[in-house]
């Protein structure tokens, strides 16, 4: 009897070791611990060389301030020197320490535009090696298209700030102009100098342009250009109420003049700088030097995009 108990005993032993014994898995194969793995890599050489280096590359976040002169100025993000993807693509590489292989994370600011109290925008950051057309529309109907063609083919994107007033009277442009992916903006219902305008007034002009520019585009402006650049603290204050920044510019082409193509260019070439707002119109100076303006601005290596995409704090 107990000779059949302890062969029963072998067999219910081997039965258990058969269900816990995974066939696809070699029981002598070594596991690689993920301790290990990484005890490995913070040991690497090049790794350790990074990490060590990482701090000289680091850049502080800049916070967005009000400057005496231009204003409400945006911040900057700041840089940091991510190690482990830094380590990941220098490895795959095998050729040691390269700095153009550093990987950087982006930090954002503690104080952004939104935090600082109603003040106007002129400019973008003053390192950001970007600038921004604002092209004010209250008549000019007739270049639009051309000016919206050549901003297509240069794959530029501007801030159409357009008069409530023709917006009504030209529906069909603006939506032209937002279905092309621009920025469109206020600038306020009939003209008016801003300035001399009552606080109701001036809410009555900014609003009902709002009201225009959304039953056409189904999107209500954030950015108001006030005619003329006529302001005041109550224009600036009142845009600020209704959620929306007001913007000027840095660089005038001045082409309601309608300037030579030369003189427009030099105009902007001699003043333009990182981060500058430059006022146009639909005119038929501008219509004839866009071309040549972007071409110029890109050569100096400057990147050309809408003044929401100026004031980002991205690099």
């Amino acid at each position: 009897m107990r000779r059949y108990r302890n062969l029963l005993h072998v067999v219910v032993f081997i039965i258990i070791v058969g269900l816990t014994f995974d066939m696809n898995k070699n029981p002598f194969t070594p596991v690689e611990s993920p301790v290990i793995v990484q005890t490995a890599k913070t040991t690497d050489s090049l790794y350790e060389e990074i990490k060590q280096k990482a701090k000289e590359y680091d850049e502080p976040a800049q916070n967005a301030y009000i400057d005496k002169v231009w204003k409400k100025t945006p911040g900057r993000n700041g840089l940091t020197v991510n190690v482990e993807k830094s380590y990941t693509k220098m490895k795959r590489e095998d050729e040691g320490f390269q700095e153009s292989l550093l990987v950087f994370d982006q930090i954002t600011p503690e104080v952004g535009l939104k935090d600082l109290p109603a003040s106007p925008i002129y400019r973008g950051h003053p390192e950001k090696k970007m600038v921004s057309f604002l092209i004010n529309v209250s008549w000019g109907e007739e270049y639009i298209p051309n000016i919206l063609s050549i901003l297509k083919d240069n794959g530029v994107k501007a801030s159409f700030f357009i008069e409530g007033k023709w917006a009504k009277n030209n529906a069909e442009l603006v939506k032209m102009i937002a279905e092309q992916g621009h920025l469109i903006g206020n600038h306020a219902y009939n003209h008016p100098d801003m300035a001399k305008l009552s606080n109701q007034n001036i809410v009555d002009q900014i609003v009902q342009t709002n009201d225009i520019i959304k039953a056409i585009t189904g999107s209500t402006p954030k950015w108001f250009a006030p005619p003329s650049g006529s302001y005041n603290n109550h224009v600036v204050e009142v845009s600020h109420h209704l959620k929306m920044e007001t913007v000027l510019w840095t660089v005038d082409t001045i082409d309601w003049k309608n300037p030579s193509v030369s003189v427009m260019l030099n105009r902007v070439n001699e003043r333009i700088h990182p981060g500058a707002t430059i006022l146009m119109h639909p005119t038929e100076a501008t219509e004839r030097g866009l071309q040549q303006l972007i071409s110029s601005i890109k050569e100096k290596d400057y990147k050309l995009n809408t003044i929401e995409k100026l004031v980002e704090t991205k690099r």
